[in-house]
Order: structure tokens, then C-alpha cells, then sequence
């Protein structure tokens, strides 16, 4: 099975990446619910989340709550969303999102045309927000 994620993965498609370790990559999403608004991806493709094993779950979940953390530090907001869906691409992959209201998780109201500018800010900001953690090993250079 080769999704667009796959493609992502291997550098083929370009990706604001805000994490990469030998398990799993994270890259902003095209169509945010916020700016920052991140999905956690295996190298590996699974499909639907209940096929993946329980260790491949805890270091995805693992990336998700760093993710959370910088959102949370490097946007202000209130709290950090999650949710896995997997309808729109057959890749595992965990959507987490600045959030400050449960009216921040509907996906019927993702910015389908963000700013281009906005996007590679927000991308660095949790870069930055990561290195801070001491994440910086997983946290790749600024992308182009």
C-alpha cells in the first residue's frame, strides 16, 4: 500500500516536518484545524490504527504528547487536541491541533487554503518550541 503519507515519508512529496526518528515522522497538516495543527505518521504502513502493534501505538502516542506539549508552549493555547480517524488516508496517522474549545474539533472547519507564510512560522515555531524540550535530536532543519 503507497499513500501520499508514504510518499511524504520518503521525501518524494514535500512536508513541514517538525519531527523525525526511525519509527516516525511528524508534519504540519495541508488542512489545519489551527496553525500548528500536526500528524504523527509511521514510517511503517499500517492502515487503520487497531492493526498496529502496541509498541508502535506507545512511541506514536509518545511523539503526540511532545507534539502537544510544544503546541501548547509555542501557540498559547488552552490545551492540545487528538484524534485518529484515518478516512481520508489509508496511513495510520494521529492528528494533534492547538485547541482552546471543543468548537476546535470539527474537522468540517479546516483551513483548506492556509497561508503558505503562516504555515512555515507555525512549523517553526514548534521546532523551536521542541529543541526548548530537549527534543532537537528528532527535530529536523528548517524545510523548504
Amino acid at each position: 500500500m503507497s499513500t501520499v503519507f508514504s510518499k511524504i515519508v520518503a521525501g518524494e512529496i514535500p512536508g513541514r516536518f517538525v519531527w523525525q526518528d526511525e519509527t516516525s515522522v511528524a508534519f504540519l497538516s495541508i488542512a489545519p484545524l489551527a496553525y500548528g495543527h500536526t500528524l504523527v505518521v509511521p514510517r511503517q504502513e499500517v492502515d487503520k490504527w487497531t492493526d498496529a502493534d502496541a509498541a508502535l501505538m506507545t512511541h506514536l502516542m509518545h511523539v503526540a504528547h511532545r507534539i502537544g506539549k510544544a503546541q501548547v508552549e509555542a501557540f498559547g493555547s488552552e490545551r492540545a487536541g487528538l484524534s485518529i480517524a484515518g478516512f481520508e488516508v489509508p496511513h495510520l496517522h494521529i492528528h494533534v491541533w492547538p485547541s482552546n474549545s471543543m468548537a476546535d474539533h470539527s474537522f468540517a472547519q479546516t483551513n483548506e487554503n492556509p497561508d503558505p507564510a503562516a504555515m512555515d512560522e507555525a512549523a517553526e515555531k514548534l521546532r523551536v518550541a521542541l529543541r526548548l524540550m530537549g527534543d532537537a535530536e528528532r527535530v529536523p532543519a528548517e524545510q523548504d
